[in-house]
């Protein structure tokens, strides 16, 4: 099984070291002897069809000898010094980047993988064969799919088309994205997979004649020229096609391109000749040429593309490169790779994978899982737009990029100083979207302490520019950042009628813990400046809760409702307590329950019944116990006024209070209590204590504060 291996290795490196590569085979079939695949064959199957996909991107012996070995730390008995002690630890470095980090316990999936996801990078960074490794790992497992469960099919696929295949596209390795890509569109979606496969199939050999013709025209007016080149037909991939069926609402029908023609010339000359004979056989289709000889791709994909109505007046497209070209595009980051030495010049490195830093830059910052891997695949997945500095330099940004974005891309402190932005010449807002070829000019001011506004989080597309404003805020506005997430946190505790007091210090010491953070200030100030939202952490919350409900005073011996000596005739409040007359009854403040609002009854200690929301926190913790538990019904009957509390968040401005009050005096809403307070970012938050005879009335309520100018937001909150 090795010789194949080694054959295509000599195919491009004629000196190779064959006892390294077959120290390794030996060494991987002996650690996973005993092992097999869900195929029912041999494991050494596996890190051998690594190695040759490896050998197939033409890669060094190093990374070669590493993709036979890539399963043995994870999978066998064999450990990372026992890999350094017989290969060196670059081989041994190497394959603990691939290595997942199986061994540790995770809450979730999403922790789990966005871990993982972590380490990768991080080793991708110090080493990119790491993640050429992966990928073809993950190729071959995507090869075999068919073998293991259909839930493992769909789990696999959805992870390679959302981290795997956008990797292999930032690296430029087409050979294996295009690859990838197809194998996932099978596994979760078979049938337009297999569709179009069929549709395919029958509309290509209705397409082969008139190609064949374009291409025996186009090649004879080139060797008229005597330009030397190789011109052949390439069928678009199958889930570029439904892709772009997909993205552009299309049928299969309207798809005119399936088949491109690709031109390969020797020189970026000869390149441009083409084009200009291409042009004169056949009418281009306006807006259809892109030079990405003179602009490259961020992954260092060169080409020239046009579109062209053909000889039966069909479209096709035209890719035209030099076989250097060719090679780039095919192998992407492996083709620059100097196999003899295994490494790369270090400015080369730097210039390839810009992206690659940032990424690593904005994941540290990063503590949720979930918001992880949801930036990781934005960030991956994001089309580019390039525009020009004032002296002509190219930028590339992520598609949908502003002013903001283009700012923090030349250099922080033009970013934090950023006043305004001229695109073309022409002032425009600082939310305008970059267009490709738009020359941007940024207006800056001398004030360096004034930094960047919080509003550009919400406007800013790249993670670049986010982390760096995240960055300034986190340690500019410290103190600030305190207040302000203390109030959010405070706030969304309100919001999910969670108390305070019932957060004791050994739950928020475990919170804490949970989310990698020291202190309650530090958590406070996370929250302030972006770095973590505070309904991410409500759910660690009431985890905590439930695992102390046990020490609550509330579970006290159960005491019948008969046993109160002072009974309080329930139809005075509105409620009827199903089975009993006279009993004694209060509201609870934690909830403040209204008619139209569903309610159930608890009963404590020395208080009778208690009145919950049935969506209360503090009653969905004990509703296990059925014996405290009573039905209680609204006496619908009765026209009894109840108190209510309500937030308004607002944007402060002139008169907002006095126009608040106004419409409750409007409605004739008496008030019981008020209070107003704003904050550094002019922010203004409204409570109010009202009475009101039922549920329907106060939503009637707070929909009309909300139609105020200026409010963002009203709900009830608990005490």
């Amino acid at each position: 099984m090795i010789k194949k291996v080694i054959n295509r290795i000599k195919e491009y490196n004629q000196n190779m070291d064959e006892a390294l590569i077959l120290k390794a085979y030996n060494y991987a079939l002996k650690a996973h002897e005993g092992q097999f695949r869900s195929s029912g064959e041999p494991y050494i199957i596996h890190p051998v069809e690594v190695a040759y996909i490896l050998a197939d991107l033409e890669l060094d012996l190093t990374t070669i000898a590493a993709g036979l070995l890539h399963d043995v730390i994870e999978d066998t008995i064999i450990t990372y010094d026992d890999i350094k002690d017989e290969f060196g630890e670059e081989i041994a470095i190497l394959i603990d980047g691939v290595t997942k980090l199986g061994m540790l316990e995770y809450k979730s999936k999403v922790e789990q993988q966005a871990e993982n996801m972590r380490k990768m990078f991080i080793a991708m960074a110090k080493d990119i064969r790491v993640i050429m490794i992966k990928l073809a790992d993950r190729l071959h497992n995507m090869r075999t799919l068919k073998y293991v469960s259909p839930e493992k099919q769909k789990e696999k696929a959805q992870e390679t088309i959302e981290i795997y295949a956008p990797v292999a596209h930032r690296l430029g390795i087409s050979k294996i994205q295009w690859e990838l890509e197809d194998l996932s569109l099978r596994y979760l979606h078979p049938d337009e997979y297999y569709n179009l496969v069929e549709k395919v199939a029958t509309k290509r050999k209705q397409r082969e004649q008139s190609i064949q013709e374009l291409m025996d025209s186009l090649g004879e007016k080139l060797k008229e020229l005597k330009i030397k080149a190789e011109i052949s037909g390439r069928a678009k991939h199958f889930y570029s096609i439904y892709k772009k069926m997909k993205d552009q609402n299309k049928t299969f029908e309207q798809v005119y391109d399936l088949m491109a023609v690709r031109v390969i010339v020797n020189t970026v000359k000869d390149c441009y000749g083409t084009l200009g004979v291409v042009h004169t056989l056949w009418k281009p289709i306006p807006g259809r040429f892109k030079d990405y000889i003179a602009m490259p791709k961020p992954n260092m994909y060169q080409s020239l593309h046009t579109t062209v109505m053909g000889p039966k007046g069909e479209p096709f497209e035209i890719q035209i490169r030099t076989w250097e070209m060719h090679r780039t595009a095919e192998f992407g980051i492996a083709a620059h790779w100097k196999y003899k030495e295994g490494k790369m010049e270090e400015n080369e490195f730097d210039a390839k994978l810009t992206w690659l830093r940032q990424l690593l830059e904005w994941q540290r910052e990063l503590k949720d899982p979930k918001e992880f891997m949801e930036t990781l695949k934005i960030d991956l997945f994001t089309d580019e737009v390039y525009v020009f500095t004032p002296k002509g330099d190219v930028i590339s940004l992520p598609r949908g990029s502003t002013p903001i974005d283009f700012a923090y891309s030349i250099h922080t402190e033009i970013g934090h100083r950023m006043n305004g932005a001229k695109v073309n010449g022409k002032i425009v807002p600082i939310d305008y979207k970059l267009r490709n070829g738009d020359i941007i000019e940024i207006l800056t001011i001398a004030n360096t302490e004034r930094g960047p506004s919080r509003d550009w989080l919400q406007i800013a597309k790249s993670s670049q520019a986010k982390n760096k404003i995240k960055q300034w805020f986190k340690k500019e506005k410290r103190k600030e950042n305190i207040e302000r997430g203390e109030e959010i946190f405070l706030r969304e505790l309100k919001k999910h009628g969670i108390p305070q007091s019932m957060i004791k210090n050994q739950q928020m010491e475990a919170i804490l813990k949970k989310l990698n953070i020291h202190s309650e200030d530090d958590l406070y100030a996370t929250i302030g400046y972006g770095g973590l939202l505070a309904n991410q952490i409500i759910p660690r919350i009431k985890e905590e809760l439930k695992k102390y409900e046990k020490e609550d005073d509330v579970l006290k011996p159960v005491i019948s409702v008969k046993e109160h000596k002072k009974p309080l005739k329930t139809k005075d409040i509105g409620v009827i307590v199903k089975g009993e007359n006279n009993v004694m009854v209060k509201f609870s403040k934690c909830c403040s329950p209204v008619p139209g609002d569903e309610i159930l009854g608890y009963i404590t200690k020395g208080h009778g019944v208690s009145i919950h929301r049935k969506d209360c926190p503090n009653i969905s913790k004990y509703i296990y116990d059925k014996n405290r538990i009573v039905e209680v019904e609204w006496d619908l009957g009765k026209n009894i006024a109840y108190q209510a509390d309500i937030q308004i968040v607002a944007n402060d401005r002139y008169g907002l209070l006095t126009d608040v009050t106004s419409i409750l005096s409007d409605i004739k809403i008496s008030v019981k209590a008020i209070n107003a307070r704003t904050t550094k970012d002019n922010l203004a938050f409204i409570n109010l204590t009202i009475e009101i005879t039922s549920k329907e009335q106060l939503e009637k309520i707070m929909n009309k504060l909300k139609a105020l100018q200026g409010v963002t937001d009203v709900y009830r909150i608990s005490a």
